[in-house]
């Protein structure tokens, strides 16, 4: 089906971590966005559902599911962001950030801790010297609901506590109103706060925007607006992280790339709970993206859970034993 969206004036200037300059006619206005928005390809939803489907049982070998596993810890944003975090909380899960499975020192570590801002100075003491990141919600996440002012104070606290990345949450109600100008220059103003020390994550909350459509209108504001990844859920309400909402995303950000040159990251979020999940999204990245986002540069897992059904399962491919939950720590 085709994704390609509606040719902007010349080629995207400028690095990732800013907006694409090659459509600036496309955002002078809120005019401009609209019509630019609403320009998109309408999206097949029998087709990508059925793609997403499809891609979803594809089977790998023993030999690829070994590198499958590893790539898909190395890719995890082992998450706490619970009102009864404690530090001692945080300082367990950044251990296990760096060191997934104390006996086996050749798993590899995970990509990102990821916690609430007032925790982020713990977090990066954790895991200091390891590589792993420390990434932080911000912008009164999850619901959003509040001024700019608090939302970029909110940046700007999990920033100089020293966080690698933010994760912000879009104004869906702004959104769904159709105020796509106002959420633009909130993306803006956030990535401007978040300077060169911060990549930004753009939460869309896929479940609460109604449409494949929106997702896709979303996914491309976000891009325009300097995200450097399109994340899908912030895993607090009933529909997060799917296959279909995914695979739209992974399409997004490959015709972003193709018409701007600059690459966007995507982050899948919520719901993804065992090693089989994982392993198709992974399906879903190579088939749609290309091996240019297979790394956790580029595509990450937003999860609690799935760390743990994926060292259980990469235990059961080396020994050829199933160690069962004992096996891992309860976070």
């Amino acid at each position: 089906m085709p994704t390609t969206a509606p040719a902007a004036n010349g080629p995207a200037q400028g690095p990732a971590n800013g907006p694409a300059h090659g459509f600036a006619d496309v955002t002078a206005s809120d005019s401009t966005l609209r019509r630019f928005l609403h320009g998109l390809p309408g999206v097949d939803t029998v087709g990508l559902e059925a793609r997403a489907a499809s891609l979803g049982t594809r089977s790998i070998k023993t030999t690829a599911k070994a590198y499958a596993l590893d790539l898909a810890i190395s890719m995890v944003d082992l998450t706490t962001l619970e009102g009864a975090d404690t530090p001692g909380k945080v300082r367990a899960l950044g251990a296990k950030a760096v060191r997934p499975d104390p006996t086996d020192r050749t798993a590899p570590a995970t990509a990102a801790v990821c916690v609430y801002p007032d925790m982020v100075p713990t977090a990066k003491e954790a895991v200091a010297g390891s590589g792993v990141k420390v990434a932080s919600v911000a912008t009164a996440f999850p619901a959003g609901r509040a001024s700019l002012a608090v939302k970029l104070a909110d940046v700007r606290e999990a920033v100089t506590a020293g966080a690698d990345e933010v994760d912000m949450v879009i104004d869906r109600g702004a959104f769904l109103a159709g105020n796509y100008m106002e959420v633009y220059d909130e993306i803006t103003a956030v990535r401007e706060a978040c300077g060169t020390a911060a990549r930004l994550k753009v939460i869309f909350e896929t479940g609460e925007l109604s449409t494949y459509d929106n997702i896709r209108r979303a996914s491309w504001l976000g891009m325009l607006a300097g995200a450097d990844f399109i994340k899908t859920s912030t895993g607090k309400v009933a529909v997060n992280a799917t296959p279909a909402n995914t695979l739209l995303m992974l399409e997004a950000v490959r015709d972003f790339r193709a018409q701007t040159g600059v690459q966007v990251g995507v982050k899948p979020a919520g719901g993804i709970r065992t090693a089989k999940d994982a392993i198709k999204f992974l399906v879903l990245v190579n088939e749609t993206a290309g091996e240019d986002w297979l790394d956790n540069h580029w595509f990450r897992f937003g999860a609690s859970s799935l760390l743990n059904d994926l060292l259980m399962q990469r235990q059961k491919l080396t020994t050829g034993r199933y160690s069962g939950p004992d096996y891992v720590t309860v976070d």
